[in-house]
């Protein structure tokens, strides 16, 4: 039987909504309890398949359609069984999906212009529709949300694969860090701090902010259109940054002010409402040679007191680590990818390039040398690497990859509660179908009179 692909698409559909031109002719194609599926909410989802690289087949709209009916069953029951989301949620999931198409287009501006309307248009128009993405998320939840896997039952599902179905597993390690970053110098951030009061003087003088914003300003996401940030709402940027901007008169300059990224001053260019507009120039302190050098120096002397069993690899991290989402686990990393601490080595270029070399010729239980790398921010470290664990290229077993077993069992016995589920409550649910769609082949007894 298929497995549903649920929320795949489903969670994508503020994006494409985002893209698709209005619908000049629609129709109900089911009814669900109280909710209707509508023909241009599968041509959507279908759009949305194609333009993901998908490739159809005879049965592709069939799949979406029944995952459209699997969501409003899940938002029927949902209410049935009185689920509730808070509006701060809702608010929270519908500011971090437009953040993600904002950074997407590059600027809030652009966005509207895209949409044509406004963002508190775009929010009005959306706001309905995330909560009852939640409110399904949420009954799912309900439903799954408690199954767990014994051994015996990862055991019995494994041996149940034919062998020579058996999936190939690429080489996988687990690893962990020690990061030192060199600390920040009073002096460093009062040289940072000069220039960025430098270059707003050169402002108040007359020279162009959006020049001086291309020249100068260490934002790497708005230097390059001359600091313009584009219209954003409160919550959108750091409180620190927030608390000037919406504070600022309109054809204004700010005063120099600090927050996490370093020191900055803004030009206010516009205020709509609740939205602003403004452009700024960012200036980081920034770390010597030779401050990064006494990172590396350290790291070198720890990496000699934990090989010569004074303190453990996990003891040290939790200790020296600068890496905050680490340190208290032991220093191991998890992959943001996945979840899991496994890393497939092909992977670890897209985190640091230089990483791959720090580790390539490491067994499990070496710790390397410190390494030079750089975060996503800019920010430069020296790091300690450890080796936990490295599986060569093999055939899945249940020695090497337990939890990659365990985590298949699990999907597994959700989905054949997720089937039963469905059957027991689509029997118990008004449910009609168009006409057009009663052949599909579907996986679950929507249709009262299918077999």
């Amino acid at each position: 039987m298929r497995k549903l692909l649920t929320f795949i698409f489903s969670i994508c559909l503020l994006n494409v909504a985002f893209a698709q031109e209005p619908q000049s002719i629609d129709r109900i194609i089911a009814v669900v309890g109280g909710n209707i599926t509508l023909q241009s909410e599968l041509e959507t989802q279908y759009l949305q398949m194609l333009s993901s690289g998908y490739e159809p087949d005879d049965d592709s709209r069939c799949i979406l359609f029944e995952e459209l009916l699997y969501g409003n069953l899940l938002l029927h029951r949902a209410k049935v069984d009185s689920l509730e989301v808070s509006d701060g949620e809702v608010e929270d999931e519908l500011n971090r999906r437009l953040e993600y198409f904002i950074s997407q287009l590059g600027s809030q501006e652009k966005l509207e212009e895209y949409y044509e309307k406004s963002i508190l248009e775009i929010k009005d128009e959306f706001r309905e529709l995330i909560k009852e993405q939640l409110l399904s998320q949420r009954m799912q939840q309900e439903i799954t949300g408690d199954i767990k896997v014994t051994p015996a039952e990862t055991r019995a599902f494994f041996n149940k694969i034919p062998k020579d179905s058996l999936p190939y597993v690429n080489t996988q390690i687990e690893l962990g860090r020690i990061m030192r970053r060199p600390i920040i110098t009073k002096e460093q951030k009062a040289t940072a701090k000069a220039k960025a009061e430098e270059l707003r003087q050169r402002v108040i003088g007359g020279e162009s902010f959006r020049a001086l914003a291309i020249l100068y300003s260490e934002d790497p996401g708005s230097s390059k259109s001359g600091g313009d940030l584009g219209f954003f709402e409160r919550g959108m940027m750091v409180p620190e940054f927030d608390a000037v901007a919406f504070r600022l008169k309109e054809d204004s300059v700010s005063e120099v002010f600090q927050t996490n990224y370093g020191y900055h001053f803004m030009e206010m260019l516009e205020r709509r409402g609740e939205q602003v507009n403004v452009r700024h120039i960012l200036i980081k302190p920034k770390s010597s040679d030779e401050d990064l050098e006494k990172a590396r120096v350290f790291l070198d002397s720890l990496r000699e007191v934990i090989t010569d069993g004074k303190i453990t690899f996990a003891e040290a991290a939790e200790k020296y680590s600068d890496d905050e989402e680490s340190k208290l686990n032991g220093g191991m990393m998890f992959n943001p990818m996945t979840g899991a601490p496994y890393f497939d080595m092909d992977q670890l270029g897209s985190i640091d390039q230089r990483l791959v070399f720090s580790i390539e010729n490491m067994k499990p239980g070496d710790i390397s040398k410190a390494a030079r790398s750089q975060s996503p921010d800019g920010k430069e470290s020296y790091n300690l690497y450890y080796l936990k664990s490295r599986t060569e290229p093999h055939v899945a077993n249940m020695k090497d990859d337990y939890q990659r077993i365990q985590q298949a069992a699990l999907a597994e016995k959700k989905n054949k509660t997720i089937e039963k589920w469905i059957n027991d409550k689509a029997a118990q649910t008004y449910i009609r179908i168009d006409d057009a769609y009663m052949d599909c082949p579907f996986a679950h007894r929507w249709n009262k009179t299918q077999p």
